[in-house]
């Protein structure tokens, strides 16, 4: 189906200062609508008859070209997409895109993440989007997505040696995206595939690590190998200062600022929530903040050596520095693992849970447990 596009001026819209706006008429099937330019010229300038200028105007005539060409543009693209070329698409008077594509989507969901510091969201949307140009052509629509596809496309992340929880947080993802595009009205679709394909079904429980009450004592205990890594002092600080802290996880650790702390309580927002917490600091935790603090600080500054706010600025800044800097204290944990014999690998992840398993099995209420972690359940 095809459209043209004229531009005309009409006798009937002459302004009272002699001038008129110059439209574009897009005709389908006999069919017109006008869309205004917002060119003014002088109506004696227009030739009625014919619907040119009647004298050369560069200036106009190249503003009309490129308005014309961005609707020529629109319609070819619809017709890549195989969406039927009506006037209500072309000119997108029911406010859809209908035009969009998955990869177009997906790329400006990444760029408004990253535009107001939800880095690691971004993150995790750029792997997925990433895989699934590797699984298929991403300049397709929304509405193309099927159960079939769907299921492909778990075949593909399983070839790809993805594990179970892996795959549900891609499709976590690739969900959340659909539902977006679709609330935004970019497409519409009777039923969607997600009704189908059931996301639940991927996740597997995985068992919370935690070491216990003894081992803990054991790690504060520790000396330091005369050949351990420079890391290990620290690594250890911060797993006891997490376990010591309500589990407070890394991220919260790296940026906890002086102001954030008095005498006896730290307050801070958890990054992953946005839930407002506090901890009450034992004698322990102040002695480990005592260990790095600076005596001519800001109230701004950063408590732990991990961010320098005169460098780490910007959002993307400061997720690239947490996550070099736990990929260290993470491989020394490791090592402590290895020095004391743990069955278990030590991560900041497995403070955070030995907090709560012991905690547990002192016999605090769950709920008690889960408020102080900050989420809703433990399992």
């Amino acid at each position: 189906m095809s459209v043209s596009i004229n531009a005309i001026c009409r006798k009937d819209r002459i302004n009272q200062n002699r001038t008129t706006n110059i439209y574009l008429r897009f005709t389908v099937n006999r069919r017109s609508r006008y869309v205004s330019t917002g060119i003014n010229i002088p109506a004696d300038d227009w030739d009625f008859d014919t619907q040119t200028l009647k004298t050369q105007n560069p200036a106009v005539q190249l503003r009309i070209y490129e308005q014309i060409e961005k609707y020529d543009k629109r319609i070819k693209r619809l017709e890549a997409l195989e969406v039927p070329v009506t006037l209500d698409n072309v000119l997108e008077t029911d406010g859809r895109r209908v035009y969009c594509t998955i990869a177009e989507y997906f790329r400006r969901t990444i760029t408004q993440l990253e535009s107001v510091g939800k880095i690691g969201s971004a993150s995790k949307h750029k792997v997925t989007f990433s895989l699934l140009q590797q699984f298929r052509s991403t300049n397709i629509r929304f509405d193309e997505i099927t159960v079939g596809y769907l299921r492909d496309f778990e075949l593909f992340l399983m070839k790809k040696g993805n594990k179970s929880n892996s795959i549900a947080t891609k499709f976590s993802v690739l969900k959340a995206v659909y539902n977006k595009a679709l609330a935004e009205g970019i497409f519409t679709t009777p039923h969607s595939p997600f009704l189908q394909f059931k996301i639940g079904r991927l996740w597997t429980a995985t068992r919370k690590r935690a070491i216990r009450k003894e081992e803990v004592q054991r790690l504060m205990q520790a000396e330091i190998p005369a050949d351990g890594s420079a890391y290990l002092d620290f690594a250890r600080d911060i797993f006891l200062f997490s376990y010591l802290s309500a589990g407070i996880n890394f991220k919260d650790i790296a940026t906890l600022r002086y102001c954030d702390m008095d005498e006896e309580r730290i307050y801070y927002a958890r990054h992953k929530t946005s839930k407002e917490m506090t901890c009450h600091l034992s004698e322990q935790s102040k002695a480990i903040i005592g260990k790095y603090a600076k005596s001519d600080h800001a109230d701004e500054d950063y408590i732990f050596p991990i961010l320098d706010r005169r460098i780490h600025k910007t959002e993307q800044q400061i997720y690239d520095r947490v996550r070099k800097v736990l990929k260290h204290v993470n491989k020394a944990l490791h090592e402590w693992s290895r020095l004391l014999g743990l069955k278990i690998e030590l991560t900041t992840y497995v403070a955070r849970h030995t907090f709560a398993t012991v905690l547990k099995r002192s016999g605090v209420n769950i709920a008690i447990i889960s408020e102080s972690l900050g989420h809703s359940d433990l399992s």
